[in-house]
């Protein structure tokens, strides 16, 4: 139906591969609606990779499923596992550090106990760019208690995955190389219109696998072309809207030193705010350190809470002022 745009997808998430640092940009992938759909797509693979079984038999012929995220993370995995049957219940919540990233032995306390339980942990959802503190979750250290306990490793970098563009700060991103999967969102930090989201996975030939339909009277098996063409039938939707087209534009205009120094700057310009603010009268950081995102999280105190000890009530005060 769309045989340039088709290949202009396959041409960009094999290089949107190659930067995550997957060699020669292998692998397969797919634009869909939204981080939240990316996500559940993720979900979705990293069940049917442990249990096949599921696609033909559903959810009562298998164990009791659990995933694994941050405190920190955005709500879409609990989304995804409401709408995939494995309810909100089986998503654990790992507690997180001062700068609001996941604190790996609580991961892995989290993961033996749930196996002593009898529960089947399957998938660790990490965050390169959190919502609220922009931070990003230790994926190294994720990575080897993934690869410990046999367990998929998907990286939420909706917000941060454009930082594999910048040579100085890509470094926040590593261990993303040994995720099964990742989230990347061109339409949040690269500045693409909404909506393009690209879901990444290191092992071809899955997706497909898990989605697919044989619908042989779309899908002919007897075309005069290379059938790995026929994106369809690896997707959750039939029709699908053209997301690649305007980050293949944007990308040929730009370059990868263009998003590079668009990124640069915004962090350069949240560097700037928090160094205004952090010795202002009246203003207090929310944690210590200089952001590891664009995201500056502050305090304003009004005159009446500054002499006030530093309690709950405090707190609460505090809490009032920022809405208004």
């Amino acid at each position: 139906i769309a045989p340039v745009f088709v290949l202009l997808e396959y041409a960009t998430l094999r290089k949107m591969r190659e930067m995550i640092g997957w060699p020669g940009g292998c692998g397969d992938g797919i634009f869909s609606p939204g981080g939240a759909i990316s996500n559940m797509y993720a979900m979705l693979i990293a069940r049917f990779k442990m249990f096949p079984e599921v696609k033909e038999k559903g959810m009562a012929a298998i164990p009791r499923l659990v995933a694994f995220t941050s405190e920190h993370s955005l709500f879409s995995v609990k989304k995804g596992a409401a709408a995939l049957g494995i309810g909100t219940d089986s998503v654990i919540l790992i507690r997180w550090d001062e700068r609001g990233k996941i604190i790996p032995s609580d991961l892995e306390r989290r993961i033996i106990e749930a196996k002593q339980k009898g529960f089947v942990p399957f998938l660790v959802s990490a965050t390169a760019g959190t919502t609220v503190y922009g931070a990003f979750d230790p994926l190294l250290a994720i990575a080897d208690i993934c690869k410990k306990y046999k367990i998929w490793m998907h990286v939420d970098a909706a917000w941060g995955g454009g930082f594999v563009m910048s040579r100085k700060h890509k470094w926040k991103l590593n261990g993303v190389e040994r995720a099964n999967s990742v989230t990347w969102n061109p339409h949040k930090m690269m500045g693409v219109p909404l909506q393009c989201s690209a879901l990444l996975v290191r092992e071809e030939g899955l997706m497909q696998s898990c989605n697919q339909m044989h619908a042989f009277y779309l899908f002919q098996q007897d075309k005069h072309y290379d059938l790995s063409y026929d994106t369809g039938d690896k997707a959750l939707q039939c029709g699908r809207h053209v997301d690649v087209f305007k980050l293949w534009l944007m990308w040929r205009a730009k370059g990868t030193t263009g998003f590079e120094a668009q990124i640069d700057k915004c962090l350069e310009l949240a560097e700037y705010l928090y160094n205004k603010i952090k010795n202002r009268e009246g203003y207090e950081m929310v944690f210590d350190g200089k952001p590891q995102h664009t995201n500056v999280c502050f305090w304003y105190v009004p005159p009446s809470l500054r002499s006030m000890e530093d309690n709950e009530e405090r707190m609460n005060c505090l809490l009032k002022v920022a809405p208004v």
